[in-house]
């Protein structure tokens, strides 16, 4: 049987055990039905290692209630950042990431095959060349790093030059500080402002979305296919039913709920000559494909289409196919106009019109008015008539309101 890591090998898995803890939370041992109590176990620990000041217990009949509580407005940094410091190494990669930075960091220029030579002169550690080489190409890739052909060979070198130009600039820092609590791929600036031994004193977010950057390795792909203009393959995994399918589209934006926080990849199903969106927490890879040949026309098309589009939902009775809903609603004149304010700020494209002392109709086109209706609730008690052409629509806020008179007895005699 193999020991307990604290660090791991697979993101992935431990971001949905992260989500799970965070999102949704309050589960017992025995709720987690998808993996084994042995395997719950292990990450319960990393997150109680990694999150500790954050977990939190309720003791139950049948065991105990898992979850984070975080309260991001109290917060000078992200501590979910902490999960992308937690990838596993060998004794090799640690000896050999320290050396190497330390030993290039004056001097200059040097081949695979000088810094193996002078890792054994001057650090009498002992490499094979095609490891350090292997090492050294990593960290080109991943920007530690430079690599250079200087006549037939191929020199690496350490680029200071950002480290330095932080230092030489007092408001970067509280820039990056800002970044950090505010910016997509914040983990950047969190990482510059700890290399920097610099911490955040100024800033706090008061509705911040902590659970955006264990999305991020999947928003990364997503940009940098949209940057090419290539179609992706998504492997997701249902949040209702735990199912886990393919989809083929081509990326074109990222929504974001202003509501919720959810973020939400749209893109274009030529298989179903429609567009679609997909809720970035349910994605689990995305793997590039072919170029995209039309991949403007249906970016324009996409921004045509937005402006009947309430939420993230382009399901109609078919992709040409427009609602309409029809809204009336009682506000006292003057001492109500703010409802009528209201009605024109979140109205998203909709049109108010006065058509009485005190009585206004609300009109809008949109693809799914099953979107509207948490907001169209937040008006109850001075709605008037509601009607709409999807008649499952006006039938279900309708009986919503039947069943609220029953729970408060209205009308009852």
């Amino acid at each position: 049987m193999s020991d307990f890591q604290e660090l791991i090998k697979s993101f992935p898995k431990t971001r949905e055990y992260v989500r799970d803890f965070f999102v949704y939370g309050f589960k017992t041992r025995d709720e987690f039905k998808e993996k084994s109590p042995r395997t719950y176990d292990n990450e319960r620990r990393r997150l109680e290692s990694w999150l500790g000041e954050y977990v939190r217990k309720d003791h139950v009949a049948n065991g105990a209630n898992i979850s984070l509580a975080i309260d991001s407005s109290l917060l000078d940094t992200n501590p979910l950042f902490r999960v992308w410091k937690t990838k596993s190494f060998t004794d090799n990669d640690i000896v050999l990431h320290f050396l190497i930075l330390d030993l290039l960091q004056d001097a200059g220029e040097l081949t695979a095959e000088e810094i193996t030579e002078r890792l054994l002169a001057e650090y009498e550690a002992l490499f094979d060349v095609q490891t350090v080489r292997r090492k050294c190409n990593a960290y080109e890739k991943e920007g530690l790093l430079q690599k250079q052909k200087a006549g037939k060979t191929v020199v690496y070198s350490l680029d200071n030059s950002l480290a330095l130009w932080i230092r030489s600039n007092d408001g970067i820092l509280d820039a990056l500080a800002f970044y950090q609590m505010a910016g997509v791929f914040g983990i950047v600036g969190n990482y510059l402002t700890e290399q920097m031994d610099f911490r955040n004193q100024s800033f706090r977010v008061k509705h911040s979305f902590c659970v955006h950057t264990l999305e991020e390795e999947i928003l990364l792909s997503l940009l940098d296919a949209m940057n090419q203009k290539t179609n992706v393959r998504l492997e997701i995994k249902s949040s209702k039913n735990g199912i886990a399918n393919t989809a083929d589209c081509t990326p074109l934006q990222i929504f974001t709920s202003t509501r919720s926080g959810r973020r939400f990849l749209c893109g274009y199903v030529k298989r179903g000559r429609r567009f679609s969106c997909y809720r970035l927490d349910t994605v689990k890879a995305v793997a590039l494909s072919d170029r995209s040949e039309d991949y403007d026309e249906l970016l324009a098309m996409l921004e045509r289409n937005r402006e009947h589009l309430w939420g993230v939902s382009f399901q109609g009775k078919d992709r040409h196919h427009i609602d309409r809903l029809t809204m009336t609603i009682q506000a006292l004149e003057p001492t109500e106009n703010y409802i009528v304010e209201r009605l024109e700020r979140e109205g998203r494209g909709g049109t108010v019109t006065r058509v009485a002392r005190n009585v206004y109709r609300y009109e809008v086109e949109v693809f799914d008015c099953n979107e509207m209706l948490p907001w169209l609730r937040t008006f109850t008690g001075r709605i008037l008539s509601l009607e709409c052409t999807a008649k499952s629509v006006e039938q279900c806020f309708y009986q919503d309101l039947q069943a609220m008179y029953r729970m408060y007895g209205i009308g009852e005699e």
